[in-house]
């Protein structure tokens, strides 16, 4: 039996890291060293403040959270790591895990997924947004030559509009209120406006600001009959929207997309692991690196993570002590 460090929510704003037991693997398990984690300002944010509504309590569980929310709770889903000890077959390679902020953990086979040759181990950490951004795509089923708008320039909107932009003939414009983001959509091949000078009659819009104020924008530059997904998870938050103006002469769809569930038109042929290893395959492009907000050691998330809410930061890296 060896001893890791784990990072724990303790409360709003508040968290620690905590040493914990990491037993030897068992039959079927295998023993992981932490390289990478990431976070980004979304569900993560919420946990940290404690805005997790109670009726959500048991469907935002993680995969392998301890405790419970609000706190204390130890809480994440995007670990980079090494195989060091276990099955024969994944020892020695880089795994993406969807485990909590730990330096090392010991967890079934199956729930360990290898890198494909060509991805960094240092942008797998993003394999959890692009799950998100795929499942969106397949929610919204986009076609090739439609004007697509991207309401909110974090990791998901980016990697969403990255996604639509490889469309033939699609006229992709991802819209933020950070002018600086303009710089991140040319890097990642789509066009770039403020969300007040986004254009009219948008065949798709996809909403992923987190602030209800890009949703009302989303409604207003759809066009008819157009569909909007709401990619936005507001926790405890209400939001209020102009439902009785234009929405229903404009016969328009709203959408919601969460990456809980495999969207339903996949859902028949393609299971989460599955999907999992395509998004993985997908990071395969250098150009998303753009997406990579920074880098803080591990020792520094109890200082990190509460802050999260502050706006501009996309994901940012975690990087864990060299373990031998």
């Amino acid at each position: 039996m060896q001893e890791g460090l784990a990072y724990w929510a303790t409360g709003p704003g508040r968290g620690e890291l905590r040493s914990c037991p990491v037993p030897e693997p068992g039959p079927g398990e295998v023993l992981v060293r932490a390289r990478f984690s990431g976070i980004s300002r979304g569900t993560e944010a919420l946990v940290a403040s404690g805005r997790v509504p109670e009726s959500q309590h048991a469907a935002m569980r993680a995969p392998f959270q301890e405790g419970a929310f609000p706190f204390p709770v130890k809480h994440g889903y995007c670990s980079v790591g090494r195989v060091v000890a276990g099955e024969p077959d994944l020892l020695g390679q880089d795994v993406f895990c969807l485990y909590p902020h730990q330096s090392a953990y010991v967890v079934p086979a199956a729930a360990v997924t290898p890198l494909p040759p060509g991805l960094p181990p240092g942008r797998a950490v993003l394999a959890a947004n692009m799950e998100t951004a795929l499942n969106a795509l397949w929610d919204a089923a986009p076609r090739p030559g439609e004007r697509i708008h991207v309401i909110g320039a974090g990791v998901v909107g980016c990697l969403v509009a990255w996604l639509c932009g490889r469309l033939p003939g699609a006229e992709v414009t991802l819209a933020d209120v950070l002018p600086e983001r303009a710089s991140v959509a040319s890097a990642l091949g789509v066009g770039f406006a403020r969300p007040e000078a986004l254009p009219g009659e948008a065949d798709l819009v996809f909403h992923a600001s987190g602030h209800p104020e890009g949703l009302r924008t989303a409604l207003a530059v759809a066009g008819l009959e157009a569909r909007l997904v709401e990619l936005s998870w507001y926790g405890t938050a209400e939001v209020a929207l102009p439902l009785g103006e234009a929405f229903h002469s404009r016969r328009l769809t709203l959408i919601s997309s969460q990456v809980g569930q495999v969207a339903p038109a996949m859902r028949p042929r393609w299971s989460h692991g599955r999907r999992l290893a395509k998004a993985l395959d997908l990071l395969r492009d250098p150009a998303l690196d753009v997406l990579i907000g920074g880098e803080v050691p591990f020792a520094a998330l109890p200082e990190t993570i509460p802050r999260l809410g502050a706006a501009g930061a996309l994901c940012l890296r975690i990087v864990y002590p060299d373990q031998g």
